[in-house]
């Protein structure tokens, strides 16, 4: 590979018909005609079905084209043995020129999957048998990031850059930025990887610079953008700047993020996210994502969604992809209620634990969302649905636990009230446990396609019972694991180790596109 070449405006016009097949003299006939009416052919291209034949011209001759080859044509047109002329225009030829191509195995594939990755669409493609020279041409929209990609393939493949487009700067957007900023180093010297963060939003303001964005000084940045936030507009201009080797990160909880993921990935970009709403509202929305990203050949990446940086998701998919039969999943999927039901020991209230698990961050600002399951309930569904099961949030069982003057109080405040009341009402759960031996966990269950999650009291030799903290653990029983089941634990929750987890996701996209 010496070099590689553009044309940054042409037309593609083809002849094409069951006429043209086995007909001597179709070709000579078609350039003979184009070069009586002093039109330039710059690629030419022909199947050898001999169905069709596509040339390249300049966009202004491409008028002048259509009329010289369908006054040639005309009896064969008239006869339904060719089809009318098509003209496509828009369109970019682009040409990778090197001397001894023909000599190197896997060139061709190289550049189509360069080109593939990035979502780039490959119109036409002419080789010369000296090979020499591989042209394809392309739409005129997709040149700047072909050009990118095709010249990091062939002539940067010891550093590969990713471009990064982050909506959620929060704890865990800004846990995630100084992660990328202190590994960078060892990305480049060890991994030949360079991430640049392109674009930048909270929910006030959004910042871009296609060159990367000083990871030293962002925060100012941002603070200072004229632009006002807007997902559509955040993901339009994602799509405007067209880099090679794009990845979308949405670091929020936010229904509206979500909503755009399929126009994301219907633009062949890929995503890594946090946010459960995407995965966990309707199947029907989670199928459509899913089958985006295969037919798109891009990555949707939620391994945070279960397990924050543990691996769930992709130890269930080994299990599977690797022939195993899951028989049952059961999880503490909540490090909020992990740690509430850890810490209920004798001698303690329940409403104060709950005053702690606020008071550290561990819940949502109103603790009901997660002593009602709603969150446990999204990580249920998750796990179901990446074994096949298509349900949705109405199909999981959930056994409340608060009484019903919690369930109806008014604000957080009455609510704290109410869980005060309510702790002889607790204690008394928790005693009757104690009494049997055993301990109480909000337990997530999966079995013979039923859904469920409730309180429940584990004996000592139950793998919940060992918990501590706000860990989380998930249990699969399978017909490989059926008498040792296999366990995943660890912290379930926390920016860093759910920051970690989507960095991990980033550097998967990154070796993917590679």
């Amino acid at each position: 590979m010496k070099g590689i070449s553009s044309i940054s405006h042409i037309a593609l016009i083809t002849l094409q018909g069951s006429g043209l097949v086995g007909v001597p003299g179709i070709a000579g006939r078609l350039f003979t005609s184009l070069a009586q009416a002093g039109v330039n052919v710059i690629i030419i291209t022909q199947g050898s079905s001999e169905h069709s034949i596509s040339f390249a011209v300049q966009p202004a001759s491409a008028s002048k084209a259509k009329r010289s080859v369908e006054r040639e044509f005309e009896f064969e047109m008239r006869q339904r043995l060719i089809e009318s002329v098509k003209v496509e225009e828009d369109l970019a030829a682009i040409a990778i020129i090197g001397e001894n191509m023909r000599y190197r195995p896997g060139i061709a594939g190289r550049l189509f999957q360069a080109l593939g990755k990035n979502g780039v669409n490959v119109v036409a493609i002419a080789q010369g048998s000296s090979e020499l020279n591989i042209s394809v041409v392309i739409n005129r929209a997709d040149e700047g990031k072909a050009l990118n990609a095709i010249h990091e393939a062939f002539f940067l493949s010891d550093t590969q850059e990713l471009h990064l487009f982050m909506i959620g700067v929060g704890l865990i957007g800004t846990t995630l930025i100084k992660q990328i900023k202190a590994q960078a180093p060892f990305l480049k010297e060890k991994r030949a990887m360079e991430i640049k963060i392109v674009g930048l939003a909270n929910s006030k303001k959004m910042y871009f610079e296609e060159n990367g964005i000083d990871l030293d000084n962002w925060q100012e940045l941002l603070q200072a953008s004229d632009t006002a936030s807007d997902v559509a507009g955040f993901v339009q201009r994602m799509k405007q700047l067209n880099l090679s080797n794009t990845i979308f990160v949405d670091n929020t909880a936010n229904a509206k993020v979500a909503d755009y993921y399929e126009d994301i990935l219907n633009a062949s970009i890929s995503i890594s996210t946090p946010n459960k709403i995407g995965t966990s509202s309707s199947y029907l929305q989670y199928q459509r994502l899913k089958t985006i990203s295969e037919r798109k050949g891009v990555l949707f990446m939620y391994e945070t969604n279960v397990g924050a940086g543990l691996p769930v998701i992709s130890t269930l998919n080994d299990l599977i992809n690797s022939g195993d039969r899951i028989i049952r999943i059961e999880g503490i999927l909540s490090g909020s209620l992990s740690f509430i039901f850890n810490s209920f020991a004798e001698g303690r209230r329940f409403s104060d634990i709950v005053k702690e698990a606020m008071s550290l961050g561990y819940t949502e600002p109103d603790p009901r969302i997660d002593l009602n399951g709603v969150d446990v309930r999204r990580k249920l569904l998750i796990l179901a649905r990446e074994t096949g099961l298509a349900l949705d949030a109405a199909d999981v069982v959930i056994e409340p636990i608060l009484p019903e003057a919690c369930q109806q109080a008014i604000s957080v405040d009455e609510l704290l009230e109410e869980i005060v009341l309510a702790d002889s009402f607790f204690e008394s759960k928790r005693a009757a446990a104690a009494k049997a031996g055993k301990v109480l966990r909000m337990v997530a269950k999966l079995e013979n396609a039923q859904a469920s999650i409730s309180l429940q009291a584990v004996d000592q030799s139950h793998p919940f019972a060992a918990l501590s903290g706000s860990d989380n653990m998930i249990v699969f029983t399978t017909e490989r694991y059926k008498d040792r089941p296999l366990v995943v634990r660890g912290p379930g929750a926390g920016a860093e180790v759910t920051a970690a987890g989507v960095f991990a996701e980033i550097i998967k996209i990154g070796n993917f596109l590679s």
